[in-house]
């Protein structure tokens, strides 16, 4: 007999349960779906054990609770349909697919073989083949709702790998549930009553997107004409969900896939105000009140007091499969489409999100009697890890800094702006002295190539070179009235001094501009020049006020110049004849002696120094030489391997010297190069093609 008493008891606890821990994990900075679990569990006999725990949530109070989450279940599988957008994988298709069968067919191998080596601890006779493919697809699944509220809390959805990340999630859904459909058709299929009734999932399919699909599309006039979503449109609506959540279930492919599936076929062209509506609607009863039911109900479920140490075993077993499989099957799918290496991680990272749907799919199991309660429990825990762990690792692998670069690189993007490759120096003082330094920082800008970069790739004739300036003067001494004349001649006397760089710099083939003031605090105001400018690559002399600061608040590849670099020679690759240039070398020797070779010390860290140095040699025509032991002789013959006059040995005399900006730096080096935003190993074989392709001249 149902107490109803007990009943509202139960779901006034469930309810104030889901939103403290919810809420509790929403401060942890992790889905809400983890906290309302987990609060579950601990609900459960885990923690309450049988004697609270069975009194509060008995055997005679799970049907009621699990007929409410149910309801709650339809109405979210409803949204999810509703909600896959097909815009997401216009444009990225090929990739999309391609990662997504990397995250789907690895993890659904590997689960399939750990299930064989299970099955004989959790599985009945006759049951193993749906136990292995279900395994497989648990294993495969990716949460697509809790990775859009992770890509949202980061503003990752304006940038280009969320929106990857995105139409990857969506096409695995529908892998994910496309094979659940199966496994589950496949063990209703056990039963007598249900062999002849899964045969008419295919039809089913076929009346949905041919008839029901045109009909739905009728409702669109009807809410243009009445202006809102009338209780009369909202109840058919209703009634078509339930209609086909049932239809799915009596066919014993379970109702998910068909709240799924009435989702998919809703109007999309002209009816995004109509969906709005009824998600609008929808949301809030299934998220505020059903769904929480439903996530704490899966974690009655869980009993951890049961587990010992076989079980502990076997847990590790599904989370490396879990995790393994996802992470290597991900990146290695990114990486054949040449996604950089960090991007390719992180695209792992987030599509190892399981959360809810890997939810939903074990619950299903358990009903359909294809999983036990152990391995449920032991599921359901890989599910919170592989949840849990994914902020943190994406900030990780993603920092926040680099997403706001790719946020304003898609904004200017979006208003129509260049996304040139942006090379700002800082230019000290004199101005009229700073002509070597700027012609560094115009040829790291002409050379710009996919492996010199984490985010984009732009083309050499798109760069830009900013010459950044800050006059100093006293604070209080440029007051109206007090007799500007020769500090405005002074100001004036810099920016032509500045305009001049700036046009050597268009001569050979770059955009350039100037930013120039005057400054009472030259070391505090450098940082933010610096960053307001977003370059893609910082040249910094060493000697400015305020080093330290503007390099280490970076977002880019930052070439610090420790010792005075001179001009490339006149009819080099990248420098047109010019009487203006000077022929001398490194400060050492005088005109015209022969170039010295570029150095460079390739210890830790050092493939971003190392590419530094081969586009300045490659481009001033000198040759290369590779110090630091065994990584600079295999680097060296990469190189030689490639065309490039690259050999390893000890730094030559009247060398330009070109390290990483780490402690082991060796004395006397001209250039350090700080990369920790661009930890990418470089691609040689692309570098030296890039570095060989013609570079613009005016």
């Amino acid at each position: 007999m149902l107490h109803m008493d007990l009943l509202l008891l139960d779901l006034v606890i469930v309810l104030a349960a889901a939103r403290l821990f919810g809420a509790l994990a929403r401060r942890l900075g992790q889905p809400p779906v983890i906290g309302e679990i987990v609060a579950g569990i601990l609900l459960g006999p885990t923690l309450l054990g049988p004697l609270i725990g069975d009194q509060l949530f008995g055997p005679e109070m799970r049907p009621p609770l699990q007929a409410l989450a149910n309801v709650g279940l339809v109405l979210f599988m409803f949204v999810v349909g509703l909600e896959l957008d097909q815009k997401l994988v216009r444009g990225k298709g090929r990739i999309a697919v391609t990662v997504a069968l990397g995250s789907t067919v690895v993890p659904f191998v590997l689960g399939c073989v750990l299930a064989l080596a299970i099955a004989g601890e959790h599985v009945g006779g006759g049951r193993t083949l749906p136990f292995v493919l279900f395994m497989g697809a648990a294993m495969a699944a990716t949460a697509f709702p809790v990775l859009a509220r992770i890509l949202t809390d980061r503003g990752m959805q304006r940038i280009t790998l969320g929106g990857l990340a995105l139409a990857s999630a969506a096409v695995i859904d529908v892998l994910a549930w496309t094979v659940l459909a199966v496994v589950v058709g496949i063990a209703g299929a056990g039963e007598a009553e249900g062999q002849w009734k899964v045969l008419l999932a295919l039809p089913y399919a076929l009346v949905m997107f041919l008839v029901v699909k045109p009909l739905l599309a009728r409702l669109v006039p009807a809410y243009e004409k009445a202006g809102r979503l009338t209780p009369g449109l909202l109840s058919l609506v209703l009634i078509g969900l339930i209609g086909s959540a049932w239809a799915t279930e009596w066919m014993h492919v379970h109702f998910i896939f068909g709240a799924f599936v009435f989702g998919a076929v809703m109007p999309r062209e002209g009816a995004e105000r109509l969906n709005h509506e009824i998600l609008e609607r929808l949301e809030q009863l299934a998220v505020l009140l059903l769904l929480p039911m439903f996530f704490v109900v899966a974690g009655l479920n869980v009993n951890l007091r049961e587990l010992d140490l076989s079980s502990l075993g076997t847990l590790a077993a599904i989370l490396a499969v879990a995790i393994g499989g996802k992470l290597l099957g991900s990146y290695a799918a990114a990486r054949t489409q040449r996604l950089p290496g960090r991007q390719s991680w992180t695209l792992a990272a987030l599509l190892n999100t399981r959360g809810l749907t890997e939810i939903v799919i074990l619950t299903v199991g358990l009903q359909k009697g294809v999983l036990d309660d152990e391995l449920y429990s032991l599921m359901v825990v890989m599910a919170l890890v592989t949840t849990a762990m994914t902020g943190p690792l994406v900030r990780r692998l993603y920092p926040d800094r680099r997403v706001a670069r790719d946020i304003a690189d898609a904004e200017r993007a979006a208003l129509g702006v260049t996304a040139a490759h942006r090379v700002l120096v800082i230019v000290p003082e004199p101005p009229a002295e700073q002509a070597p330094l700027v012609g560094l920082a115009t040829t790291l800008a002409l050379s710009a190539h996919p492996a010199s970069q984490s985010s984009s790739a732009h083309p050499a004739s798109s760069s830009e070179v900013v010459l950044g300036h800050l006059l100093p003067y006293p604070a209080g001494r440029l007051e109206v009235g007090s007799g500007l004349s020769s500090e405005l001649a002074e100001l004036a006397e810099t920016l032509h001094e500045l305009e001049t760089l700036a046009a050597t710099v268009r001569e050979r083939g770059s955009e350039s501009r100037v930013v120039s003031r005057f400054s009472a605090d030259v070391a505090g105001e450098l940082p933010g020049l610096a960053s307001g400018a977003r370059p893609d690559l910082l040249v910094l002399p060493a000697g400015v006020p305020g080093y330290a600061d503007v390099r280490d608040g970076a977002t880019c590849r930052v070439v610090t110049v420790a010792m005075p670099v001179p001009p490339p020679v006149p009819g080099s690759a990248s420098v047109p004849e010019t009487p203006s240039v000077s022929s001398s070398v490194f400060g050492q020797a005088g005109p015209g002696s022969e170039p010295g070779p570029v150095a460079v010390h390739h210890g830790s860290g050092g493939d971003a120094a190392a590419h530094v140095a081969l586009t300045l040699a490659t481009l001033w025509n000198r040759p290369l030489v590779v110090t630091g032991g065994s990584r600079a002789s295999a680097l060296a013959r990469r190189l030689a391997g490639l065309g490039v006059e690259a050999t390893s040995g000890p730094v030559p005399g009247g060398a330009l010297v070109v390290a990483a900006d780490t402690a082991n730096a060796p004395e006397g080096a001209h250039l350090l190069v700080r990369a920790e935003q661009d930890p990418d190993p470089v691609d040689w074989t692309e570098a030296v093609s890039a570095l060989r392709a013609p570079l613009p001249h005016s």
